[in-house]
């Protein structure tokens, strides 16, 4: 059987990411793929318990060295128990958030140690990595605006402006070092239009 492939969404608060990734898993069933839609923290039982502990709370709760370990904890029950198992099987994987969230929002966002991040991705991966991954990025002022609009993960909302402003510079200095894989999409621009360019870098990246 063809192994599947493995597409992240990446991206600050309220950019998006959630409304374009049931836009691309619509498309590509329609053209008869098998889809696996997940997120992250979270995606398996034990990921979405520890994703409770995560996104709940005040703002600093936990330190960014304690939430990388929780971020990884989960993120290797997700990988063992749903990622792995779909592309075995030939499935596309869409991911709302992977390693790359822990890169910015714990290291960029939060200076967790860029050694320690490099070592759990090394050891808790595996070689468990997108092949494609999509960074939806819009100014970070704009994203916790349209966040605080319709709700959703108060607690790292609440971190305030730089800290948003250092982790969507840490996403576009990803972008830059991982060319190859890594794919920047204005997500300012009008809803229809972001979804046409997420469309062209699968179909050109994936030859679709």
């Amino acid at each position: 059987m063809t192994q599947g492939s493995f597409i992240s969404f990446e991206g600050g608060e309220g950019a998006g990411k959630s409304t374009q990734i049931r836009r691309l898993a619509e498309r590509l069933q329609t053209a008869g793929h098998d889809v696996v839609v997940t997120r992250e923290p979270g995606g398996s039982s034990g990921a979405e318990a520890i994703r409770e502990l995560l996104v709940n709370g005040e703002a600093d709760r936990w330190s960014p060295v304690t939430e990388t370990l929780l971020m990884y904890a989960a993120r290797r029950d997700h990988v063992e128990r749903v990622i792995r198992p779909a592309l075995a099987e030939g499935k596309f994987v869409l991911c709302d958030r992977f390693a790359d969230s822990t890169r910015a929002y714990q290291g960029a966002g939060g200076d967790a140690p860029a050694s320690l991040i490099a070592a759990l991705e090394d050891h808790v991966l595996a070689g468990t990595v997108p092949g494609l991954t999509l960074i939806l990025d819009l100014p970070a002022e704009v994203g916790l605006a349209r966040a605080e609009a319709r709700g959703g993960a108060a607690r790292f909302e609440s971190k305030g402006l730089p800290f948003h402003e250092r982790l969507r510079a840490g996403y576009l200095e990803i972008a830059r070092q991982e060319p190859e894989r890594c794919v920047v999409i204005g997500a300012d621009a009008a809803l229809d239009a972001v979804t046409d360019a997420i469309w062209a870098a699968v179909a050109q990246r994936l030859n679709l």
